[in-house]
């Protein structure tokens, strides 16, 4: 929709890959719609993933027992972050709908990726006590989580080897996402593509490109337990 503004925090190391190829149709697509995008690719940029003291750019608070929490909270009221989180954090801020393009790594997100949750989204900025969940502070946005797997659709189901997919979306979606305020539309999975046939990794990207045309008129999920686990 012409004037939306979206973020895509990609993680993949390989730009022809299954990934690449996602985020590839959705800026497409979403700058056809007039919508502005804004890729944030962490391998091609390096990103530290790491939260360490040389995150705080001004003077710590307490350096003789340092903990990161409290010194990144204060250090974001005084704008004394570190360049490149008060980067992603303006991207966050200006952002309509943030999307995660990201392959599956241990039921989460690769480690670069879980490296800009924790380093992006703190105390002060994402959310506060009080302020958290449906009271936090980016709840004017919506989230998606664009992701692949290693595993087939079959193994992900509540009898399947692996449980149902929403389990391991319950720390990303809930935990992290709808904590800092986020309205979460539902999760664009594309299940094993490394042993799908050429066809059928077309027709999921394809999927991914029609979902997208319609993106702002999908409802949010229901961001309660019995979405992830049943009643």
């Amino acid at each position: 929709m012409a004037g939306k503004k979206v973020l895509i925090v990609y993680a993949h190391q390989e730009p022809r890959s299954f990934n690449g190829s996602l985020k590839r149709v959705a800026v497409e697509e979403l700058n056809r719609q007039g919508c502005a995008v804004t890729v944030s690719d962490l391998y091609a940029m390096d990103f530290e993933p790491r939260a360490t003291r040389k995150d705080i750019a001004g003077v710590l608070c307490n350096p003789d027992f340092f903990r990161y929490g409290v010194e990144a909270y204060e250090a974001c009221k005084k704008r004394s972050l570190t360049s490149d989180i008060i980067d992603e954090q303006k991207k966050v801020q200006e952002a309509d709908l943030v999307i995660f393009q990201f392959p599956l790594y241990w039921f989460s997100v690769p480690a670069i990726l879980k490296g800009w949750m924790d380093r992006v989204l703190c105390q002060g900025f994402a959310f506060d006590v009080p302020g958290f969940y449906d009271s936090g502070f980016l709840k004017d946005k919506l989230a998606l989580l664009s992701l692949t797997t290693g595993g087939t659709a079959e193994m992900y189901t509540k009898t399947g080897v692996s449980g149902d997919f929403r389990y391991f979306l319950w720390p990303l979606q809930h935990g992290t996402l709808h904590f800092c305020g986020f309205k979460i539309l539902a999760p664009q999975i594309s299940f094993a593509p490394e042993i799908a046939s050429e066809e059928e990794r077309k027709e999921m990207v394809a999927s991914w490109a029609q979902r997208l045309k319609t993106i702002w008129k999908e409802e949010p999920i229901l961001c309660t337990p019995p979405w992830y686990f049943g009643q």
